[in-house]
């Protein structure tokens, strides 16, 4: 977020050159980027002192000053009338250069030569909002004495610097000129301004103007303000409104949508005017677009909404979709003559949702998303329409019209001083912690090292009492915290079973081409819906996330699927042709809901994989990791679930239980996630991975006796499941079966319709004898008898 200093200044004071400032709240936790100059061009312009002011011989209006510049004395001509000897004003020398690129020359006037000139307030680009009348008009005179020659824009502190912060998700607080007010003060213990609001005069009523509003989904629009203004006149937005937009990196369009941009900017709370002429039947309703119901943006583009999209509509159509972006057919124009002012709060999920969908972004957008405080849905509206007042572009209807069907309610806790302490490592009072607090607009009762402590509302991070000790460590000052020796006894470790078993699954798959990923176990409830799991799925009971950093991080995951594709996604629309990737990581399944104990977390082996791979190279690399894990008593078996594709997948029996599901994502799943290609992904059970694996290697003889290979081919019903087969041939072979693989399966010419031709290679051996044709025939013709009475199997 771009904060000009300038601006943060009309709200807390600030006795340090910036780069102390961003130093100063980058260690409190308010992170700055950069430091942007953003000083209009001016280059040349002293402090001169003006020494004897005389008439000119050739002009009745014109006066001659003599101006010491500290090196010289020049000679200037001016016709301003406020310049006496004694004032000290700015001199633009030969070749200085002004704001728009004016440049200064010698020359003369009326036979006269005039060596610079003498500026204004205006010439020089102050902000004449900020100055007092006689400062506005004629040559700007200097408070106080100044050297002479000293550089103009150091004394009037004319170097215009724009801060760039790094506002973390969890403080949208912090999402505007007066949040990061706010915590300047905290921080450099001085009190921060807020805006006066006052609204002179008003006419007529608000419901003789809007017919009514109604919010159709509380759960999405938590808030709806709204005000009219009549009599409209647009036209530019004055000067020093522009360039704040300007170095804020919004771009200034009219007075109206300019003054909605600044309080957005100011207050953290996103506007929007509509024509209210143009809104049907001038009433206001907050609900979900119909499906595939359409409408034109304000950028030109025809939008289609979906159900999940909430929309701001008249009596009969959309005029906004909520949180993202207005309609063009109320958008306000040279011909509107009545505004409706919306200042709103959304469910930042949704909105997230129809932005990412629709490639809708926007600065409030941006803050819907990370959360908008509803409490101030009312003051940005009345603070945007006072600035509409004073600059003229309207007058003012009485009254407010406000839904806000639950409220938001303050948060208390309770914590000793001591706690706070032993927690940050420092020995400091109660009665400091409470004066930090407080600089943060907490109330807070102090009463023999106890804490009780309200939050405001608008500080939605903080919960417990770990949330107070770091507001007070940032306050305190990291820095400050004395360094101690850690204490505690020290001990011989070694890595645990499950450990190092953990490190040979990884070892395997970095050796089977695959890369490790670490993802977040916080996701959004909205992927069991791209996953395709039916609303009573069991992985969609859930652990909710009391304090989430947003709507996308509110559960802890019941699957690894999602994570996995999200980070394969990513690699595929950055336009790498292939992909193989594995996680091993927590799955959190709540024994109970309500949540009465803490979830069970299987650790869980997720594999992705896509490009130029197949079923079968996913399939492969889980045999080489059993075969590693020394895992003997394993098969693949055809399996339904809603997230894969209904004929390529299978489960991973291990025994009697089902260990994981491997498979290739169902096609909805695949476009769900942003990926145009066959996508290939599993799930293993970690546990029973270190149940059923051998870390003791067992020696095996080399074979006295020779083997016999004997292939078969037979043709069976097309449905018939290879696996199936492949255990009857072990089955009716015994001992004898040495080794079974499946090399050719068939479907085409010269093959019936609704069969298909399987072949396998049986290598079979004796460790009692040497085994001669004869036997190895007559075990085929068993083999074959057997797979003919169980799937009618003929041989080829």
């Amino acid at each position: 977020m771009l904060v000009p200093v300038n601006w943060l200044k009309d709200y807390v004071d600030i006795d340090m050159d910036v780069k102390t400032l961003a130093d100063t709240l980058t260690m409190s936790g308010t992170k700055v980027e950069l430091i942007l100059d953003a000083s209009q061009e001016i280059s040349n312009v002293v402090v001169g002192k003006v020494i004897e002011m005389k008439p000119h011989p050739n002009a009745d209006r014109l006066l001659i000053a003599m101006v010491d510049v500290g090196d010289r004395v020049l000679q200037i001509i001016t016709g301003a009338q406020n310049v006496k000897a004694g004032h000290y004003v700015p001199i633009a020398l030969d070749g200085a250069v002004l704001p728009g690129g004016m440049e200064i020359k010698t020359s003369k006037m009326r036979g006269e030569e005039s060596q610079g000139m003498m500026c204004s307030a205006l010439e020089l680009a102050m902000d004449l909002n900020s100055l007092s009348e006689d400062k506005k008009e004629g040559i700007y005179i200097l408070d106080g004495e100044h050297a002479p020659g000293t550089d103009i824009t150091k004394v009037l502190n004319l170097e215009e610097k724009v801060i760039e912060f790094e506002i973390t998700t969890n403080r949208p607080d912090c999402l505007s000129i007066i949040g990061i007010a706010r915590e300047a003060g905290a921080v450099l213990k001085v009190p921060y301004r807020k805006p006066v609001i006052e609204i002179r005069k008003t006419k007529g009523n608000i419901n003789d103007y809007v017919k009514g509003i109604t919010i159709e989904e509380p759960e999405l629009c938590y808030r709806y303000v709204a005000r009219v203004i009549d009599n409209i006149k647009i036209e530019p937005s004055p000067q020093w409104m522009q360039k704040r937009l300007i170095q804020a990196g919004m771009r200034p369009i009219n007075n109206i949508v300019d003054i909605t941009n600044y309080v957005m900017l100011e207050t953290g709370q996103p506007l929007h005017a509509f024509d209210l002429d143009k809104v049907g039947g001038r009433e206001i309703i907050v609900r979900r677009a119909k499906d595939r119901e359409e409408m034109v943006t304000l950028d030109g583009k025809k939008r289609i909404l979906g159900a999940e999209d909430l929309v701001i509509a008249d009596e009969q159509v959309p005029v906004g979709i909520a949180g993202a972006m207005g309609g063009e057919f109320s958008e306000i124009t040279r011909g509107t003559r009545t505004v409706l002012l919306e200042s709103a709060s959304f469910n930042g999920y949704n909105v997230r949702m129809t932005c990412k969908r629709l490639g809708l972004w926007s600065e409030a957008s941006f803050r819907f998303v990370r959360g908008v405080y509803p409490g101030l849905a009312e003051t940005a509206a009345n603070r945007a329409v006072m600035l509409m007042e004073q600059l003229g572009a309207g007058e003012v209807v009485e009254g407010v019209i406000d839904i806000y069907p639950e409220p938001v309610k303050t948060k208390h806790v309770e914590v000793s001083s001591d706690r706070i302490n032993r927690l940050i490592g420092i020995d400091i009072t109660a009665e400091e912690m409470k004066d930090m607090l407080e600089r943060l607009e907490m109330a807070v009762k102090a009463d023999n090292g106890m804490l009780s402590i309200t939050v405001p509302a608008f500080r939605q991070d903080i919960e417990v009492d770990y949330d107070i000790a770091e507001e007070i460590a940032r306050l305190y000052g990291y820095n400050n915290v004395p360094k101690t020796i850690m204490e505690g006894s020290w001990v011989q470790g070694k890595k645990t079973l499950k450990e190092k078993l953990e490190d040979q699954i990884k070892d395997v798959l970095c050796g089977l081409g695959l890369y490790e990923i670490q993802t977040y176990s916080f996701e959004s409830p909205g992927v069991f819906d791209k996953l395709r799991l039916p609303e009573e799925h069991h992985l969609r009971r859930t652990v909710e996330i009391k304090n989430p950093l947003g709507e996308e991080y509110s559960i802890m995951r019941t699957t690894l699927l999602s994570s996995m594709l999200n980070v394969l996604s990513i690699n595929y629309n950055r336009g790498i042709k292939g992909a193989g990737l594995y996680e091993i990581a927590p799955r959190f399944i709540p024994r109970e809901i309500p949540l009465k104990q803490l979830p069970d977390e299987k650790l869980t082996i997720s594999l992705g994989i896509y490009g130029d791979e197949d079923f079968y190279s996913l399939k492969g690399r889980v045999e080489v990791l059993l075969d590693e894990l020394k895992i003997r008593d394993y098969s693949f078996r055809r399996a339904q679930h809603p997230s894969y594709h209904p004929g390529r997948t299978a489960e991973v029996v291990i025994g009697e239980e089902v260990a994981g599901i491997i498979g290739e994502a169902h096609p909805d799943v695949a476009k769900a996630y942003q990926i145009d290609t066959r996508v290939y992904m599993g799930e293993i059970d970690f546990s029973l991975l270190m149940e059923a694996s051998q870390s003791e290697i067992k020696y095996s003889p080399l074979p006295k006796y020779p083997a016999i290979t004997r292939d078969i081919a037979v043709l069976v019903d097309k449905e018939t499941e290879v696996g199936r087969i492949a255990e009857a041939i072990e089955e009716t072979g015994g001992e004898l079966v040495e080794k079974l693989e499946l090399f050719d399966v068939y479907t085409g010419k010269q093959i019936p319709d609704g069969k298909k031709s399987v072949a396998y290679s049986i290598t079979l051996r004796s460790k009692e004898r040497t085994l001669v044709d004869e036997d190895a025939n007559r075990i085929v013709k068993d083999i074959l008898d057997s797979l003919m009475d169980l799937f009618g199997a003929k041989l080829r």
